[in-house]
């Protein structure tokens, strides 16, 4: 009885680990991220990811146009602030450190300024069913968490 207790104990643990940070998908910790396209719509997903001791996350959400864009949940001018992530309110998207909105159009058109730090078709493979964002670039990218106060 106490083994299955304690076998039980240690899957529980595992799962709540897996969705720790907040969002309804798993940490995926120093591997490439996976995202299946079936599950992106108009309202933006949040991925968790670790990579090397780093807490990051991802956005995807479907624009207008139908395609699915990319970002880092991290705002390019505040997220060395570690309040410069987003959160979407209604159809857009908004930083939580200055304020400034975006459309789910304006995700992964251009890097600079004050928006979501784009993933750009060059650091990812698409394919018909899947976006996978590559360890190396999210380990790259990391330095943009360094602060990072969401969750």
């Amino acid at each position: 009885m106490r083994r299955r207790w304690l076998l039980a104990a240690a899957l529980w643990g595992a799962a709540a680990l897996g969705f720790a940070q907040g969002g309804d998908r798993p940490v995926t910790r120093d591997d490439d991220l996976v995202i299946v396209l079936a599950e992106v719509g108009e309202t933006a997903q949040f991925y968790p990811v670790e990579v090397e001791g780093t807490r990051m996350e991802v956005i995807a959400v479907r624009a207008p146009d139908g395609s699915v864009r990319t970002a880092f949940n991290t705002c390019q001018v505040c997220y060395g602030s570690g309040r410069g992530f987003y959160k979407q309110q209604g159809t857009v998207l908004v930083c939580q450190n200055c304020g400034n909105q975006f459309r789910m159009s304006q995700v992964e058109v251009r890097s600079g300024g004050c928006n979501p730090a784009p993933i750009f078709k060059a650091d990812k493979v698409v394919t018909e069913t899947t976006v996978t964002i590559p360890r190396e670039f999210l380990a790259r990218s990391k330095k943009m968490f360094a602060r990072w106060k969401r969750g």
